[in-house]
């Protein structure tokens, strides 16, 4: 397998928070390559680093040392390189949504779109379709079900038809049905989209929905 197979690779990452006597080394020289189309699992202990590691492979925090190549390309280490390809290139679904309260549906994804220099398109539309929640695209969050919250993340996230998603205990905050429609529905999205994602969990059912699954401990992908 080449290079050009993997969406993402990442060679022997470090990074550490605090200063002397206090710093706490989170990652530890890890390596991951992810095949384009993968849905890739991470799991591991609390503390493990798995949520620093999303944060730096989704570009933003800069590692101490090492290298990511993102589509066959090194990322250069600087803010605005860094910005550029996680805008991008990059699809977020967080555990907690991060919706704003005081805006509808559609207009979080327009949000989105607008910072990243885009406008909607039927993209949106489609998506919002497709996940069977075009009835609250006019809504609020405050006046959706938690799982309409979850699946408007999931849209936001595809808007832009990044390279990969990195989707964050995305079944952290969902009863098991919703859970289980979540994970069929990022499961649909990478069959019928070849859509690459990568998603940290804690649960070993989350985890088995997915063609590869990984696991860290102290800082390092052990397997």
């Amino acid at each position: 397998m080449t290079g050009d197979d993997y969406i993402l690779q990442a060679d022997r990452l470090h990074k550490s928070f605090g200063r002397r006597a206090a710093r706490v080394h989170v990652l530890r020289g890890l390596d991951l390559s992810v095949r384009r189309g993968e849905f890739l699992a991470v799991m591991g202990p609390s503390g493990c680093g798995k949520s620093t590691l999303l944060h730096v492979i989704g570009l933003m925090t800069p590692c101490d040392a090492g290298r990511i190549v993102m589509n066959g390309s090194p990322v250069a280490p600087s803010e605005n390189a860094r910005n550029a390809i996680r805008r991008t290139q990059i699809g977020f679904i967080f555990q907690r949504f991060n919706l704003l309260g005081v805006l509808s549906a559609a207009h979080n994804v327009e949000v989105s779109l607008k910072v990243r220099g885009l406008r909607a398109d039927g993209r949106a539309r489609e998506l919002f379709e497709a996940m069977g929640i075009s009835h609250v695209m006019h809504r609020r969050p405050g006046q959706m079900s938690i799982g309409e919250q979850q699946r408007v993340a999931v849209v936001r996230a595809l808007a832009h038809r990044p390279a990969i998603v990195l989707a964050d205990e995305p079944t952290g905050n969902l009863d098991s049905d919703n859970a289980d429609a979540l994970l069929d529905l990022f499961r649909k999205i990478n069959l019928r989209e070849n859509q690459t994602i990568v998603m940290i969990t804690h649960s070993a059912e989350a985890a088995g929905r997915a063609d590869r699954v990984v696991h860290m401990k102290d800082g390092r992908i052990i397997d």
